[in-house]
């Protein structure tokens, strides 16, 4: 069932309903699968409300609207995931200037982001993840938690298997769409649960299973198909049978 957030005025929590996303690209699929890396180093440069709105979509957004069936496949269709989204001051760029820094809960039926904790909280995230430099400088931390009992409740014990199967497909979508948009991103798995919980303002029965910072890289990889062909020549001669 589709859990839509309203908007409600005259309280400290808002709804920015983002740009609507875009089903064409400018590389191919073939080219971001060989540029896919896991990017630690981010430039200063602000990411724009119409890349996150992208990137957002592609973690987790509808693309099956009469069912809203989503970007990533999901046992019994029950897409336990939550997708939460870390902004830094002056770090999402939007037509009048900044978006609130703070902690925003995505909505991927309406494509919006609620504000659930505002204030820069970036500090707390980077020391929640031990401290690792790559949270701290990326513009943007996207959160990807679980509500486990959404899938449990279908298939008992095992289903806490399906929703990491699934974090799996939604990690990989949002790497794919960053190298696409000349952006980039790593997972970081390394973190203290509670903390994140806190600092993001989860709900109780959401369990933080990711944190993706995202941001421009100082320096993009690229692979040559020519690198590529004498890379797989090599090995043939050397495991010839």
């Amino acid at each position: 069932m589709a859990e839509t957030i309203a908007a409600q005025e005259n309280q400290e929590h808002a709804v920015i309903y983002l740009p609507p996303p875009k089903l064409d690209g400018r590389i191919s699929f073939e080219k971001v699968l060989a540029m896919r890396r896991s990017i630690r180093e981010y430039s200063s440069e602000p990411l724009t409300l119409n890349e996150l709105s992208q990137l957002l979509w592609a973690t987790y957004g509808v693309t099956e609207p009469k069912h809203g069936f989503k970007t990533t496949p999901s046992a019994g269709a029950t897409f336990p995931l939550v997708i939460y989204v870390i902004v830094k001051p002056n770090s999402v760029r939007t037509s009048n200037g900044f978006l609130d820094p703070g902690s925003y809960r995505y909505d991927p039926y309406t494509h919006s982001i609620l504000l659930v904790k505002r204030g820069n909280l970036i500090r707390e995230l980077y020391k929640a993840c031990l401290r690792q430099a790559w949270v701290l400088r990326a513009p943007v931390n996207i959160i990807i938690a679980a509500i486990y009992e959404r899938t449990t409740g279908y298939y008992g014990e095992r289903g806490r298997r399906y929703v990491i199967m699934e974090v799996g497909h939604a990690s990989q979508n949002l790497y794919l769409q960053a190298t696409a948009l000349g952006l980039g991103t790593v997972a970081v798995g390394a973190f203290k649960d509670e903390q994140v919980k806190s600092i993001a303002g989860l709900r109780t029965d959401e369990e933080p299973l990711y944190v993706m910072p995202v941001g421009k890289p100082t320096r993009r990889y690229s692979l040559k198909e020519k690198d590529l062909l004498e890379y797989i020549e090599e090995n043939r001669r050397l495991y010839q049978p």
